[in-house]
């Protein structure tokens, strides 16, 4: 009985978003927080959703849609047309979605690269930006596991760990701990943001994404060298001396294999760079 909640997953302020109570239950809860959270993070951006000028470019992506199985086997949808149901439910419309309800033009990508969905949406939304695309970017990502309060069941050998603890970097790690959540951030050129007197959190340096091909010990495990030229590129594209870097914040699955390889690769990266590494 262990896992990452949300609180009240099943409330959505429909009325706000000009939906009927039919449409709500028929859209995933994915789908609902997703909109809330995209529309509090452009305010807190200081713009207004409708009101924004240029292109805004929307790439999110969300989950495995469990509410719309749980729907479908419980017979929810029945009397509804296909298409209704689909829109309300495939993960495919998430970003069109929010794009339609916030009044953003640009592209409206949906994505899903699993586990690194949210930063490879931030890392399209910065290219956007950077070839001038778009003026301004919102992206993100959101799971919500349905039903909720549920925890999980452990197998051995599995990614989750036996005991509800996720240890990462640890001795005793054995595997990770599933939760829910949902998560969005407003993206613009630097200058841009500056002139505007935007609230800023934070600078993006660089970005850089890849993948390891067939060049790992199993298809859920990364390979040491394929993270090891990612991290690179990322320092490469930021042009950051890795000495100057004073937090990591890393993928720590709290499992006996993933753990190992990924700071084998940030090691290698880092020891090509400067001796100050162990």
């Amino acid at each position: 009985p262990y896992g990452g909640q949300l609180e009240d997953v099943g409330a959505f302020d429909a009325n706000f978003f000009s939906f009927s109570r039919k449409e709500a239950e028929l859209t995933d809860p994915q789908h609902r927080w997703m909109l809330e959270v995209a529309w509090q993070a452009v305010e807190d951006a200081a713009h207004v959703p409708h009101a924004i000028d240029g292109p805004v470019g929307v790439f999110l992506g969300s989950a495995v849609n469990a509410y719309g199985i749980e729907q479908l086997l419980a017979q929810r949808a029945f009397g509804t047309s296909t298409f209704q149901h689909l829109m309300g439910l495939d993960p495919g419309f998430l970003a069109t979605r929010v794009a339609y309800k916030l009044g953003l033009t640009g592209p409206a990508i949906s994505l899903q690269t699993a586990c690194s969905t949210s930063l490879v949406a931030i890392a399209m939304a910065c290219q956007h930006l950077i070839d001038f695309s778009v003026d301004f970017a919102l992206a993100g990502g959101v799971t919500i596991g349905v039903p909720h309060h549920t925890g999980y069941v452990y197998e051995e050998g599995g990614i989750f760990a036996s005991d509800g603890a996720c240890r990462a970097f640890d001795a005793r790690a054995d595997g990770t701990v599933p939760g829910s959540g949902v998560a969005a951030v407003v993206l613009r050129r630097l200058e841009d943001a500056q002139r505007d007197g935007d609230d800023i959190y934070a600078v993006i340096r660089g970005t850089a994404v890849n993948n390891d091909g067939d060049q790992k010990v199993g298809y859920t495990a990364p390979s040491v060298s394929g993270q090891a030229a990612c991290i690179a590129a990322a320092l490469a594209d930021a042009d950051v001396d890795p000495r100057t870097i004073g937090l990591v914040e890393a993928h720590g699955t709290g499992t006996q294999l993933g753990d190992p390889i990924e700071l084998a690769a940030l090691t290698r990266v880092y020891r090509e760079r400067t001796s100050d590494v162990g």
